[in-house]
């Protein structure tokens, strides 16, 4: 995930496990319940439901976890009747404990550290008087002839709070060393093409810079010979020039093999979704100029794109290529309805949105990229034209 705000998709796709088996818990508690005790189940409900939705905000979950906890208890209390099943001596349900732990585990693994404190000890502490004010209940009924030994339920409850902090810690670490091995990488493919340009400026522009100075200094002896000399410094400077051009085209375009800009944006863009060979509709509104450098970036991001519509959908009927300009901007936007099939055609090294990212931020704009509903991608950029 490159965004810490999951969007429902992916909320969904990370909760759902947790939401299966909250809901089963919550359907075989309520095969126990009787009376009043139907009370429970609405608030138990919300809990569950705070803990699914804890990745989005972590410790405002677990602050309404508390609240909520805290109401159920109080509620019930109202009305004469326990928590059923209770889980502990007097008060919280497995469902509820369970709910718990989830959300003390994400907000370890999410939140700062005295976030994550705070409100793992305001969830803690909304469990525990939940025993509280169930228990002026729950003994007269059940603890008549035996007493519960607390120690032992102390135990057990210290026993998941290490668990769900252990757990929040070991995704918090995993997900450090992700960051970690990417930002690795890029900074590698950085180095990497940081000494491509290097020996570029060296073997080829250095070469025809150098040739100049000399030139120019042997002008500088006669007229006669600076006569002579003016042409192939004339040559020379264009050599240069053509060098620097095709060295600012690689760092712009990433690969020599990038398309190539003409004088016709329109063309080129038309030129690539023709040779794509996917079923792309485009629209054009363009009320400025956009210079040449400015539209190899441009043809770049296109190709880029719909490269990862062939690599990573299926079942595309549709591509929309809109680009358009106003007010000193040029905005494209690609979107597809495609359906992500999981393995990418033919591998992929992931690193295409990051080096669209990286090219839009070099020329001071603005990219976003992300998955729409119900089906497919969209790709957003804004580039300044000036």
């Amino acid at each position: 995930m490159e965004s810490t705000d999951l969007n429902w998709r992916l909320l969904a796709k990370r909760q759902w496990p947790l939401a299966l088996s909250l809901t089963g818990i919550v359907i075989a508690e309520a095969g126990a319940l009787s009376g009043l005790g139907w009370w429970q189940v609405p608030g138990v409900l919300v809990i569950c439901a705070i803990a699914v939705l804890a990745p989005r905000r972590p410790f405002d979950a677990a602050l309404a976890l508390a609240f909520a906890i805290v109401c159920v208890a109080l509620s019930l209390r109202f009305l004469g009747v326990a928590i059923e099943p209770h889980f502990f001596i007097s008060g919280a349900n497995v469902s509820m404990t369970g709910a718990a732990m989830a959300t003390i585990s994400v907000l370890v693994r999410e939140d700062t550290r005295w976030r994550a404190v705070v409100g793992t000890a305001l969830v803690m502490a909304a469990m525990a008087t939940t025993e509280v004010l169930g228990w002026p209940i729950v003994a007269p009924v059940e603890y008549r002839d035996w007493a519960p030994d607390p120690t032992s339920y102390l135990f057990g409850a210290t026993l998941l709070l290490i668990l769900s902090v252990g757990s929040g810690l070991y995704f918090r670490a995993r997900d450090n060393e992700r960051a970690s091995q990417l930002a690795a990488s890029v900074a590698a493919a950085q180095n990497a093409e940081r000494m491509a340009l290097a020996r570029e400026l060296h073997d080829v522009v250095a070469h025809y810079v150098t040739a100049i100075v000399v030139h120019a200094q042997a002008g500088q002896l006669s007229r006669e010979t600076a006569e002579q000399v003016l042409p192939t410094i004339e040559a020379s400077g264009y050599e240069a020039l053509t060098a620097m051009r095709r060295l600012v085209g690689t760092l712009r375009d990433g690969e020599s093999s990038g398309p190539a800009a003409s004088s016709s944006l329109v063309d080129d863009v038309r030129a690539l979704a023709t040779e794509s060979g996917l079923p792309v509709r485009l629209s054009f509104d363009l009320q400025d100029a956009v210079p040449q450098e400015l539209a190899r970036s441009v043809l770049r991001l296109v190709q880029e794109s719909l490269t990862n519509t062939q690599k990573h959908a299926s079942a595309v009927s549709s591509v929309d290529v809109a680009l358009t300009s106003s007010e000193g901007a040029l905005r494209l936007s690609i979107t597809d309805d495609g359906v992500a099939s999981g393995v990418p055609v033919g591998g992929s090294g992931g690193y295409g949105l990051v080096g669209m990212r990286e090219r839009v931020e070099l020329l001071g704009g603005t990219f976003s990229a992300g998955r729409r509903e119900p089906t497919g991608w969209t790709v957003r950029a804004e580039l300044p034209l000036a």
